[in-house]
């Protein structure tokens, strides 16, 4: 069963995003998505600077199933990667929500993650696929 922490908030596109106290904006996918993807080999991540919007590709991440690209939940400008993630992208399997982290936004507009689905409507959400 896949874990769903409640503090975050999700896109129906599977990656989650985490309010920091200092306003910015960490984003990363479910741990349903990496159980969906199986065995992670390989995470392509966005450029420091990048300005994404809500829905932009912002990278990609491959498993030995699948290609999967990775969406902005909101919008904002690229200001941390998980660098870690070259050498070890397995751990977006083993720990989805904290080390297993993508990218840190600076947000254009924090409401925007009002439009995302809290913990049990992401999970009833999944439950539908």
């Amino acid at each position: 069963m896949s874990q769903t922490p409640s503090e975050l908030k999700y896109a129906s596109s599977h990656e989650w995003a985490r309010l920091e106290e200092d306003g910015t904006v960490t984003i990363g996918i479910s741990d349903h998505a990496q159980e969906a993807l199986g065995d992670v080999v390989f995470v392509e991540l966005p450029e420091l600077g990048d300005r994404l919007a809500a829905g932009d590709e912002a990278g990609v991440v491959e498993s030995v199933k699948a290609a999967s690209d990775i969406y902005a939940p909101i919008g904002g400008e690229v200001i941390a990667i998980n660098d870690a993630l070259e050498d070890e992208p397995e751990t977006v399997n083993s720990d989805p929500y904290n080390d297993g982290w993508f990218f840190r936004l600076q947000p254009d507009d924090t409401t925007e993650l009002e439009n995302l689905l809290g913990a049990e409507d992401y999970a009833e959400h999944c439950a539908e696929e």
